[in-house]
């Protein structure tokens, strides 16, 4: 048992064929720099909202550059690698039928804050022929400011209900 921690103790080297292949597996990783999502199914009124909204929405949000999350859709968007993503056309969420609920206004849009579980925050508009929903990364925990890059797109180009 001895020669087996000796043997622990010595540093491995690698050959210089060994590393070669070890930095070539590592580049070789499959790693997606895009996040997955659900797409809504928004009815055909709401879908032609999220349609344009998906035209009007900003390239950069806090500083994040737009990178769509797949399956590519005219009802989601997202920008840096998940930390910021936009679905719309989601269903009403139930926690607006709660009076004690959470809000916030950013630049004249309105929105539920609901705080899954192990999740940054999620912020659905409120009072639009659509919801849209953005979910933030866990980095955004304290800070709303993302959702006022969104506020001239929604209210161009989703009606208030109200």
């Amino acid at each position: 048992m001895t020669s087996f921690r000796r043997r622990l103790r010595r540093p491995v080297l690698l050959g210089p064929s060994a590393a070669v292949l070890l930095l070539a597996a590592a580049g070789c990783s499959t790693t997606d720099t895009h996040a997955s999502i659900t797409v809504p199914t928004p009815t055909p009124e709401a879908a032609a909202y999220c349609r344009a909204l998906h035209k009007e929405l900003p390239k950069t949000v806090a500083g994040q550059e737009r990178n769509d999350p797949g399956p590519k859709s005219e009802l989601t968007a997202g920008w840096g690698d998940g930390a910021i993503v936009l679905r719309c056309g989601v269903d009403r969420p139930a926690k607006m039928d709660d009076p004690m609920a959470k809000g916030a206004e950013a630049n004249g849009v309105n929105w539920l804050l609901e705080q899954p579980e192990d999740a940054g925050p999620r912020f659905t508009t409120t009072y639009r022929k659509a919801y849209v929903e953005v979910s933030l990364s866990t980095a955004y925990a304290h800070d709303i400011s993302p959702l006022a890059a969104f506020a001239a797109a929604v209210k161009k180009t989703v009606p208030s209900s109200i």
